[in-house]
């Protein structure tokens, strides 16, 4: 018993200089960096606000898939031409209507050994709960400050912005070297099978083999949301999860209510249902980006937070089980499962002959369909109970390149970090879908991500009631394209340079 006591004290010491030797040497604060402190002139002013608002207030909205308003996509497309006309009557820029509604712009570079890339939005909107918001949603009203309208933040913010940028660039006598393609489809918002696939569609028959790299919309800076971090986080989308809802159908005896069978339809398929919790699936924690992501917050972090952060060997079952306790991190550690509609009888003195349910999964990228699936059928455990997949799936985004010395991954980073000061930037997953599946055979560098500071608590501004953006916040998604711009029009990476600080 002696022995014990005696080797009691190393036994502790030795785990805990493990873990502070690694929050050390391996996590240290990072002192290189890209040159952050680099600015461009900002763009400000000459009708930015004003033309930001008249966008809004154009209702493009899509209603399902194929269900759009085309007179208003129409007005949309009349309206930028009428206010960037610099963009439209530029040599080195051509343009081209692509499905009668959406936008392909090409602006031609000096250099043609030099990969173009390719920035995306789109035009379209989602319906609005006209009695849920403050003001009118399509008013483009400026309140506290803030724009209000559907598509402030999804993403008319971002479109508007690219073409600030460009007829701000092409003013200035800008003639890159590197060319470019734009690309705003116009029914995203109903899984862009008339838009961006007809896009992709057009980059093939123009023989468009490879882009350097791909930037859409996606993730935010956070000021808020990481324990231990106070500096501004933001999350740069490098994957994309998939898309696959299910019908759950139970078969039942049909008679009268007042002799019913021990179950019915209904109550078979709420046994199932009920299993269909937000952590049903397993926790992939660790397995995707998300393991870089808190190892990147391991430099940053405030201790305990940095022991905890630089040690996922050790505590990284923990972070997995404290990441399942809030919707948002939730999603990146998991393939998601959400009940959203339920069907059953039709009289209430009837025994339902059936139910059906759909239960809606975000694949984490390390699944397949095909292994949600089997799990789910695993996880229901009823031969009663018959799982189909409704409509189109999508499977998860492969991870695309975000070490150093990838291009596109380091120009975004770059751009961001000009653009919004002190900020860390962090590979993510993008938990909900976008464009870019259309084009993914075209690069392997594809990211997801919208320039505009969030909180955790406005989150719940995307499809939802008074959505907005601050008119500063507005302004930073206007010249981080303008830097995107500028920052991508070069041959390669600039070196890395060692600094103190940024």
């Amino acid at each position: 018993m002696g022995i014990f006591i005696k080797l009691l004290p190393v036994a502790i010491v030795i785990p805990l200089f493990i873990l502070f030797f690694r929050a050390e040497i391996y996590f240290p604060h990072p002192k290189e960096s890209q040159t952050c402190n680099e600015t461009h002139e900002p763009i400000q002013g000459d009708g930015i606000i004003d033309r930001f608002v008249q966008a809004i207030r154009i209702k493009t909205i899509t209603k399902d898939r194929q269900v759009y308003d085309t007179s208003e996509l129409l007005r949309f497309a009349e309206f930028l031409r009428k206010n960037f006309p610099v963009i439209y009557s530029s040599p080195l820029v051509t343009f081209e209507t692509v499905n009668n509604y959406s936008l392909l712009y090409h602006v031609k570079g000096s250099d043609p050994s030099l990969k173009p890339y390719l920035l995306c939005s789109h035009i379209d909107v989602v319906p609005v709960e006209l009695d849920k918001w403050d003001v009118d949603p399509f008013g483009g009203i400026i309140k506290d400050g803030n724009i209000y309208g559907r598509g402030t933040i999804d993403v008319k913010d971002t479109l508007m912005a690219i073409m600030e940028s460009l007829q701000y660039l092409l003013k200035n006598n800008f003639q890159p070297r590197r060319s470019f393609y734009i690309a705003f489809g116009h029914d995203e918002e109903g899984m862009g099978n008339d838009g961006a696939q007809e896009i992709a569609k057009t980059f093939v028959r123009k023989g468009i083999k490879e882009f350097e790299f791909l930037l859409d919309e996606g993730m935010f800076v956070f000021s808020d949301g990481f324990p231990g971090v106070s500096r501004p986080v933001a999350l740069v989308g490098v994957a994309e999860k998939g898309f696959l809802s299910v019908i759950l159908r139970s078969n039942g005896t049909v008679g009268h209510s007042s002799m019913p069978t021990y179950e019915t339809a209904i109550t078979t398929l709420a046994k199932a249902i009920s299993k269909f919790t937000s952590d049903a699936h397993s926790n992939f924690f660790g397995h995707g980006p998300e393991r870089r992501m808190f190892e990147e917050f391991a430099q940053y972090a405030s201790y305990p937070y940095k022991l905890f952060y630089s040690n996922l060997w050790m505590f990284g079952p923990i972070l997995a089980k404290i990441m399942s306790g809030k919707p948002s991190n939730n999603a990146l550690v998991r393939t998601t499962s959400a009940p959203t509609i339920i069907n059953g009888g039709f009289k209430e003195n009837v025994l339902p002959s059936e139910a059906t349910a759909i239960i809606n999964h975000r694949i984490h990228p390390i699944q397949s369909v095909s292994d949600v699936l089997e799990y789910d059928r695993k996880l229901i455990n009823d031969d009663r109970i018959e799982i189909k997949i409704k409509g189109d799936y999508i499977e998860a985004h492969p991870i695309s390149p975000y070490s150093r010395d990838s291009f596109g991954y380091e120009t975004i980073s770059k751009s961001i970090q000009q653009v919004f000061a002190n900020t860390i930037v962090i590979p993510s997953i993008m938990v909900a879908s976008t464009d870019t599946r259309w084009y993914l055979p075209f690069t392997k560098s594809v990211y997801r991500f919208s320039p505009a500071f969030l909180t955790q608590e406005t989150t719940k501004l995307f499809h939802g009631h008074n959505e907005r953006i601050s008119i500063d916040n507005y302004l930073k998604v206007v010249n981080f394209y303008h830097h995107i711009m500028i920052n991508s029009d070069r041959e390669r990476l600039d070196p890395i340079k060692v600094k103190d600080e940024f």
